[in-house]
């Protein structure tokens, strides 16, 4: 899934703590700006990954699936 999220980056005594307002609960942290990204960017993915699991549970079986890309 490619798509682009705003990553809100502050500063922490020695850390860099990063969010996405977008996406609620995500955030992520790292000793310099780009750690932070990177593990906000892996949480993103997780919570996606983990919604888009449970949003399907309640498909029925005979449901078609089609993926829509957002460009």
């Amino acid at each position: 899934m490619a798509n682009e999220f705003t990553a809100v980056i502050e500063r922490d005594g020695d850390w860099f703590i990063a969010y996405s307002p977008e996406v609620p609960g995500a955030n992520g942290q790292g000793k310099t700006k780009e750690e932070a990204i990177q593990s906000l960017s892996e949480a993103i993915a997780l919570i996606l990954k983990d919604r888009r699991e449970d949003g399907l549970r309640g498909a029925p079986p005979d449901a078609i699936l089609e993926k829509v890309a957002i460009k």
